[in-house]
């Protein structure tokens, strides 16, 4: 065994023993599924992958363009960010928030009881005693946004409540249509 490597069957360029078909047949077989499992369950993967991908896009593009004010609750990262506390109980709840480089903007209406809307004015930092009657304090540019028009029946009243940077500055008209049940509109606007 010790002797000139170029002479044992095998190595160095000389013929071994003939494969057999079978093992030739089971050999290929296992490499193209060693192939198919390397290169085609990961791509199929990715296929997969991008779809929903895809999808989750399509769905957040429909959620984040829709225009106007969309039924619930803001979430409580919003209602905190804009310090809006909601009033319990409140009802008919519709938000819309908009962000850009230069404002971020939530929208806010809800209706409520006299209570409801004391403890609302009490959580931004005001009295009931400073909404001015007649005074619609939420611009023509927000009115389009959600689609508010403060043109119906009702003693409306409003007010500003102006804070420094970064706090939220609130623009709120309340309608007093309905005795002891006010519809509150709120524009809590922040510089990012």
């Amino acid at each position: 065994m010790t002797g000139d490597l170029s002479q044992q069957p095998g190595v160095r360029g000389e013929p071994g023993p003939a494969e057999d078909r079978r093992h030739r047949i089971r050999r290929r077989a296992l490499t193209l599924l060693i192939i198919v499992l390397l290169i085609g369950v990961p791509a199929g993967y990715l296929v997969i992958s991008a779809n929903q991908s895809r999808a989750s896009g399509k769905d957040k593009e429909a959620k984040y363009s829709a225009t106007g004010l969309t039924e619930g609750w803001p979430s409580k990262l919003q209602r905190r960010i804009y310090q809006v506390p909601l009033p319990h109980p409140a009802w008919w709840v519709a938000y819309y928030e908009t962000n850009n480089w230069k404002t971020s903007r939530l929208y806010v209406e809800f209706e409520t009881t006299d209570a409801g809307l004391s403890a609302f004015l009490t959580g931004i930092g005001v009295q009931e005693s400073e909404l001015k009657r007649g005074d619609l304090t939420i611009g023509r540019r927000d009115r389009e946004v959600t689609g508010w028009t403060f043109d119906g029946p009702g003693t409306w009243s409003g007010l500003v409540h102006a804070q420094e940077d970064p706090a939220p500055t609130h623009d709120v008209v309340v309608n007093h249509d309905k005795p002891g049940y006010p519809r509150v509109y709120v524009v809590s606007r922040t510089v990012p």
